[in-house]
């Protein structure tokens, strides 16, 4: 298959359009075509006028490790191009900067889940094109895990730079179709275009979403693996949480603990509570010692999630919900564990940083409801699955069995 940055690269009718513009590129480490060449160099080696380059959260560079580590403009040492941050001094493009190109292309390798900022920032690339009369062009990666929804959606009032809309946590789409679905959803006037991948399969085995002839890179520091992107849309939410989520170990984002548990009674009230939840992953109860962030330098006991391997469902796994049953169990358990942690997550003031990520209280409430039943929260959040799967349908570029053309 060929991602779009491919398909520009290889055709030049596609091109054509960009001759004797000004073009600048949103990217990141992961932005590298088929040979592992950086999308920038490729872009000016094939004679393209590359004026200007935008990074996302973490930075062009991918180098900072924890959120809210903002990265500072620079000009880039081998082309001489200003590099703008979009995770600096502002999360949105000034006027500035929107006056050095007159196309941006946009070249990011997405995780296909609300919370991962890479969504937002489209969003408001998206937003200042229609303010400033440019055009974007999105050239489309593959969603690592597929079409799957999953999740509560955002509530109106609750928009944060991790929750750009009324969406799910896992949403299904590719970063080019959402660009359509922010652009009818916004009433945005702006020249948008997709750079279609060619012969992605969403659902299709072995990898279920991520083609497995594709290298995989980070697209940002702590995102290692198809294993961590599949169980992300259920570990982020540790982040709002005193659990560690493994950021310090070698497997950030694909598993949970402190140093206060027992992680296996918290895998059998996990089965106990809602063993229908747990089908297409394996749960290992594991040791761990963070070098940094949560519980650094403590002996950790914890919950490793693994969707991968002949455990591993793709149309059963229900990330969001496994971890959500992660903290129901602990709740169940230790009823006064100092689970929600309270800070200004993401720069949201006011707000416990678990009602951000989630884009409201429901599953806070849910999970503190002693009496709550993971019916009781299948009735609130399956409405919102579906009418998702069926909002979007009309956005969706390619077929469940064959990638767009």
């Amino acid at each position: 298959m060929k991602f779009g940055i491919d398909r520009l690269l290889a055709d030049p009718a596609l091109r054509k359009p960009l001759e004797g513009e000004r073009v600048a590129l949103l990217a990141h480490p992961a932005s590298v075509t088929e040979n592992l060449t950086h999308s920038l160099d490729a872009l000016v080696e094939c004679g393209l006028n590359v004026s200007a380059m935008f990074g996302p959260q973490h930075g062009v560079r991918g180098d900072l490790q924890d959120n809210m580590m903002e990265s500072p403009d620079f000009t880039d040492p081998t082309y001489n191009i200003p590099v703008f941050s979009l995770y600096g001094e502002v999360r949105r493009p000034t006027g500035q900067s929107m006056s050095t190109f007159d196309v941006m292309l946009v070249d990011m390798q997405d995780l296909g889940t609300r919370i991962y900022t890479f969504v937002t920032t489209l969003l408001y690339v998206l937003e200042a094109a229609a303010e400033h009369g440019k055009s974007v062009w999105v050239l489309d990666r593959p969603n690592p895990i597929g079409r799957p929804v999953e999740g509560l959606t955002l509530l109106p009032g609750w928009e944060s730079f991790v929750g750009a809309g009324p969406m799910p946590m896992r949403h299904g789409m590719t970063l080019g179709e959402l660009g359509h679905w922010f652009i009818a959803h916004y009433k945005l006037d702006v020249d948008y275009r997709v750079i279609e991948m060619e012969g992605w399969a969403p659902d299709a085995a072995p990898g279920f979403g991520w083609p497995t002839d594709r290298v995989w890179i980070n697209p940002s520091p702590n995102a290692p693996n198809v294993n961590m992107a599949r169980g992300y849309p259920g570990t982020v939410m540790l982040e709002g949480t005193t659990l560690s989520e493994g950021r310090g170990t070698t497997r950030p984002l694909e598993l949970f603990g402190a140093p206060d548990i027992d992680a296996k009674a918290v895998i059998a009230k996990m089965q106990a509570l809602a063993p229908e939840w747990l089908r297409g992953c394996i749960l290992r109860d594991i040791w761990f010692q963070p070098t940094f962030h949560k519980h650094v330098g403590q002996l950790c006991n914890g919950v490793h999630i693994h969707a991968e391997g002949p455990g591993y469902d793709h149309a059963a796994f229900q990330p969001w919900r496994v971890q959500a049953l992660g903290f129901k169990a602990i709740r169940a358990l230790y009823p006064g564990y100092d689970l929600w942690r309270d800070f200004p997550y993401e720069y949201e003031f006011g707000k416990l940083a678990i009602d951000v990520i989630n884009g409201g209280p429901g599953l806070r409430e849910w999970v503190d409801d002693a009496g709550a039943s993971a019916t009781d929260l299948d009735a609130l959040t399956l409405p919102d699955e579906l009418a998702w799967a069926s909002l979007r349908a009309p956005f969706l570029i390619y077929p469940e069995t064959l990638g767009g053309a």
